[in-house]
């Protein structure tokens, strides 16, 4: 996974007012259809690949040009219709030079969007006023009621997220193409979109996408409420070529560090991250918990499953104590969980994570990898449900949870591993089970924090073997009955 500057993924917002939606067409609409998006990438598959154009000049959009240029409030599109479903468009920039084509779907029936200049409010001499009337753009937004916000946002490659409490965090993709191989990564692009609003607080997403190895039609029946943002998604991917590793339902966040991390911290605040966590709900009903690390060189670490309920990159800690962060509260960053809502066979899912000095790196990828060889002339089918929360895994329901990892030395010469639980009943006693993989368990001990209710917390010194890097698994059970999440650490990563 390459370097992402996620400054440069979301423009500022606003308010909006009313602009009669037939200012938009530029074409004759056209019969359209699911069918149709699927029959257009499977078409696509059998003919080379051809590289969409950069578009001249936009190059010299840079982040700051990006963000003074603002979608003018009286163009939202269907903003006479009131509610959630506002449109606002992305103008292309030195981040995303490649334009794509947006249209208008109503009643089977799509219509293109036309590239005007004069959407965008910008200074006489920003750059996107030069880009001239064919542009064409490089994303959008859906908006709030309000139009103070956006509740989900489509920029850039496959790319695409959604806001918790207003503020966004982790990113999504349609598809991920060998991200753990050095050198190999792959980024396919959406190359067209089409826009359904199919209620108040609903907007059905429509798009294909194209690169030298894959193509792809995919669908998200997207919604908002108060509980997050919620999407449905059909893919159909067709392959140009054999794959070496395809991941479904992938999501890409960044950690620096946190609390247990505090060899990388050279920022004053005391935690740095989008998500500090991977969940998985396997199939056999086993919670597994990864604590996020910032690693000193690029890791894999492989899950292997059969049909899992579903996985997750979280964002758990929740109290601003632990961030102090005014600007953009890391507390309030969203966390995704993926769903399947079709049976997965076997496969793995993959966390793969590479180093980061700083907070506008995405550094951490999440992802499932089927099992099958992914060869050439392949059509690959997967349906699943994302959804954007501040809530809790709803894997971890009845479990206990982990609230905060925390690392320091253990005498002579080990490290001490403590692990905090949270939601264990008062007067409870659990066994704790240890496992280790290139480390010798010196010592454990667990026991109720006083005055801190339902937190348990666990103490574990350890011996890593000559200095290397360690796997400690560790879990709360009550007998044979797991009691707790089932926590994978990497010690010395």
């Amino acid at each position: 996974m390459t370097k992402l500057d996620r400054r440069a993924m979301i423009a500022a917002s606003g308010a909006a007012l009313l602009l009669p939606r037939p200012l938009f067409a530029q074409a004759r609409a056209e019969a359209f259809s699911w069918d149709m998006v699927v029959g257009k990438a499977q078409r696509l598959a059998r003919s080379p690949f051809k590289v969409t154009p950069f578009f001249p000049g936009a190059d010299k959009i840079g982040y700051d040009a990006f963000n003074q240029a603002r979608f003018r409030d009286d163009r939202t599109i269907w903003n006479d219709l009131g509610g959630d479903t506002g449109i606002r468009l992305f103008p292309l920039s030195g981040t995303v030079q490649q334009p794509v084509t947006i249209a208008l779907v109503e009643k089977g029936r799509a219509t293109p969007l036309r590239y005007d200049p004069d959407m965008f409010d910008a200074p006489a001499d920003n750059p996107v006023r030069a880009l001239g009337p064919d542009a064409g753009f490089a994303g959008f937004r859906i908006m709030n009621a309000a139009r103070d916000g956006d509740w989900l946002s489509f920029l850039g490659a496959t790319y695409f997220r959604a806001p918790a409490e207003k503020q966004f965090g982790l990113s999504a993709r349609a598809v991920a193409l060998n991200t753990s191989i050095a050198g190999k990564e792959e980024f396919p692009r959406f190359t067209h979109f089409w826009l359904e609003r199919t209620g108040k607080s609903s907007v059905t997403v429509y798009a294909l996408l194209d690169s030298a190895s894959i193509t792809g039609a995919m669908r998200f029946v997207s919604s908002l409420d108060r509980g997050g943002v919620h999407q449905d998604v059909d893919a159909v991917l067709f392959t140009r070529r054999s794959i070496a590793e395809l991941g479904l339902m992938p999501m890409t966040s960044m950690f620096w560090y946190d609390q247990a991390d505090r060899r990388t911290r050279t920022d004053w605040r005391p935690e740095i991250h989008d998500s500090d966590m991977l969940s998985i709900a396997s199939g056999d009903g086993t919670v597994h918990c990864r604590p996020l690390v910032n690693p000193s060189s690029p890791r894999v670490d492989v899950f292997a499953e059969r049909n899992p309920k579903g996985f997750g990159l979280l964002q758990r800690d929740r109290d601003f104590d632990h961030y102090q962060d005014d600007g953009v509260f890391y507390e309030r960053r969203p966390s995704l969980w993926a769903t399947a809502r079709k049976p997965l066979g076997a496969g793995q899912i993959r966390l793969y994570a590479f180093p980061t000095d700083s907070e506008y790196t995405d550094n951490v990828a999440a992802y499932w990898t089927p099992a099958a060889a992914v060869r050439a002339g392949s059509r690959i089918e997967a349906s699943y449900r994302l959804d954007w929360t501040t809530a809790r895994a709803p894997a971890s329901a009845g479990l206990a949870t982990v609230e905060n990892i925390w690392l320091g030395k253990s005498e002579p010469d080990g490290e001490r591993l403590l692990i905090d639980f949270s939601g264990v009943p008062d007067k409870t006693q659990p066994d704790i089970w240890v496992d280790l993989a290139g480390a010798t368990l010196v010592k454990k001990a667990g026991y109720p924090v006083l005055h801190q209710k339902g937190l348990f917390r666990v103490v574990l010194d350890i011996r890593r073997d000559r200095g290397k890097a360690a796997d400690i698994r560790a879990q709360l059970r009550a007998g044979n009955r797991p009691f707790s999440e089932y926590v994978h650490y990497p010690l010395g990563a």
